[in-house]
Order: structure tokens, then sequence, then C-alpha cells
């Protein structure tokens, strides 16, 4: 029984890191928008519908700092920023992929979430 209890203990360990890192209202649009291409700072705004400038700028510091993004500056004028997904990045999408087919079989059921 100890033994079961240390596994399932890891295991809300492994998934409470896991949130850590994409929680929140905007870090999975913003990285839905650019698993699609979206790589610069305003084609992310008007992809994501009523993400405010604040809030976008620091998503994406965020996820740059669990390396999930990389910010790359071009030196031209102006300065020209796009962000890049990692390799660490794209080991999400089979769970976001999943995410999506659950929420689309089950989230139509919940208070509060849009039927869209």
């Amino acid at each position: 029984m100890k033994q079961d209890v240390s596994k399932i203990a890891d295991k809300i360990s492994q998934v409470q890191s896991t949130l850590s890192v994409i929680n929140g209202k905007w870090k999975l649009p913003i990285l839905l928008s650019m698993y699609s291409g979206v790589s610069r700072f305003r084609d992310l705004q008007r992809s994501i519908p009523t993400i405010t400038t604040r809030v976008l700028s620091k998503e994406l510091k965020d996820l740059e700092g669990n390396k999930l993004i990389v910010r790359i500056v071009h030196d031209t004028y102006p300065v020209s920023i796009e962000y890049k997904l990692t390799t660490h990045s794209h080991t999400l999408a089979p769970m976001v992929d999943e995410m999506i087919k659950w929420g689309k079989h089950h989230g139509k059921g919940f208070p509060g979430v849009s039927s869209s």
C-alpha cells in the first residue's frame, strides 16, 4: 500500500510540475497560435481575442523562461522581434491535442464554458 501511495504522490508531483508551466488562461492559446505558425507579437495578439498587450508580453516572458519559446530580435530598422517554438514546446502538442478532443466531447456541459 505504501508503494501505491508513493506512486500516486509521484504522479501528482509530475502533473503539478506540468501545470506550473502551462497554467493560466493564456499560455495554451498562445502556444496554439504559435503551433499554427504565428510568430510576431502583433499577429499573436490579433489571433487571440481579448488578450491585452500587457498580458501577452508577460505570458511570452513566462513561456520563454520555461524554455517553451525563444525570442529572436532581428537587427533591422525598425527592430523586428519574433517568437519561435522550441523543441521542448513541441513535446506538449500531443497533450494539447488530447485536451482539444476532450473539450469538444465534454466541454459543453460545464457552467461558464462557451459553446464556440
